[in-house]
């Protein structure tokens, strides 16, 4: 599905995909003195996933497919039978298989938000709740049998029940990424197919001198980007086929963003100063049950973390100020259903939930994609 590197498209505006700008969308949009600032559990989490796909690759083996279908490389139990699937809703699907082939998936979803996790992790009541609807589109391309270039822009648009909306469509920043898959599958031997992607955000949305507050859909920073992925397919009794992902991402911002007025990061008219977003990962994992050919059951079970972003500068009043916004973390589940008409084309729907945290909207976001490989 998305890669990872989307890092969800259903959290919503202001923190991309779900998370476009997660970074922001994490914060609340208002910046805050927090002690706690570097996650060290997280952080710990996503060094020992990475070292532990590095050392899985030490048992190298070559196997010709590893996608979603033949055109973008499956991984072939037996030649006899052939799984189709379309990819759950979070999971990065790695780097296609076959030169010169191009996968195309528009994603829409609607993000609900329900309530508010404070820092404790308590449920508390929102009253200021920010809905948004998106559409991420996923653009991947082929350059070699191992080695992919991807592309995921989102336009979303929002609004407050009672306040004002976005000025109207808008456009988050733009990933790009490098996708490489270093280790090829053998099912045969258990061996798991391995990628890495590194990429850059571009700051193409709209982040400074905004006319509303909820126009603000961007970080004004470029970001970098890496991802580890793992995917493996098991055979179940009755011959179903079992498909598992694990995966690892980190982001952190390469500048500092400009910022005037009202602002992605919380400030209000008259301010200027620079800001910088907190770094921000995600790890988990997801299973695709393949019911028959066609129809596949899917589950992702996901964790999010974000330092707060840093904001320095003068208000209206000249006055000082050196900000620390909170940091947060989420757990998030997503069952779906997928049906695939073909090994390259199939839809999926769903919906992600965030059910544990702190600091940060508990959201419902409904979703669709369908996946298409040409």
């Amino acid at each position: 599905m998305v890669s990872v590197i989307r890092a969800h498209a259903a959290k919503g505006v202001g923190n991309a995909s779900v998370r476009t700008v997660p970074a922001i969308q994490k914060d609340a949009g208002r910046p805050c003195r927090a002690t706690l600032y570097i996650p060290i559990p997280e952080s710990i989490l996503f060094v020992t996933f990475s070292v532990l796909l590095l050392l899985a690759s030490i048992s190298a083996g070559r196997a010709e497919d590893t996608g979603n279908g033949p055109r973008a490389g499956s991984q072939a139990l037996h030649e006899e039978y052939e799984q189709w699937y379309t990819g759950s809703l979070v999971s990065p699907s790695g780097a296609l298989t076959k030169k010169g082939v191009f996968a195309w998936e528009p994603y829409f979803f609607y993000n609900q938000p329900v309530g508010y996790l404070d820092s404790a992790g308590r449920g508390m009541p929102l009253s200021d709740k920010a809905h948004s609807a998106a559409s991420l589109t996923l653009y991947k391309y082929s350059i070699t049998n191992s080695i992919s270039l991807q592309m995921t822009p989102t336009i979303s648009y929002g609004w407050r029940r009672g306040h004002s909306t976005t000025s109207g469509l808008k456009m988050g920043d733009l990933p790009v990424d490098v996708m490489w898959r270093y280790l090829d599958a053998d099912p045969r031997r258990y061996i798991p197919a391995l990628s890495l992607f590194v990429g850059v955000g571009f700051p193409s949305g709209d982040y400074s001198r905004l006319g509303r507050s909820e126009d603000g859909v961007g970080t004004g920073t470029y970001t970098f980007r890496l991802a580890l992925t793992e995917q493996s397919t098991y055979v179940l009794p009755g011959h179903h086929a079992l498909r598992l992902r694990t995966w690892g991402t980190f982001r952190r911002a390469l500048t500092n963003a400009h910022i005037a007025d009202v602002s992605s990061y919380g400030t209000s008219a008259g301010f200027r100063g620079l800001a910088h977003p907190g770094m921000y990962g995600e790890s988990g994992f997801s299973l695709e049950y393949g019911v028959n050919q066609r129809w596949v059951i899917a589950m992702d079970l996901a964790r999010d973390w974000a330092n707060g972003s840093v904001v320095r500068g003068h208000n209206a009043q000249g006055r000082y100020q050196d900000i620390l916004g909170q940091s947060s973390g989420d757990w998030l589940i997503a069952p779906a259903v997928e049906y695939n008409w073909s090994p390259r084309f199939g839809v999926i729907a769903g919906v992600s939930a965030l059910f544990a945290g702190h600091n940060t909207s508990q959201v419902i976001s409904p979703q669709v994609a369908f996946n298409s490989i040409f």
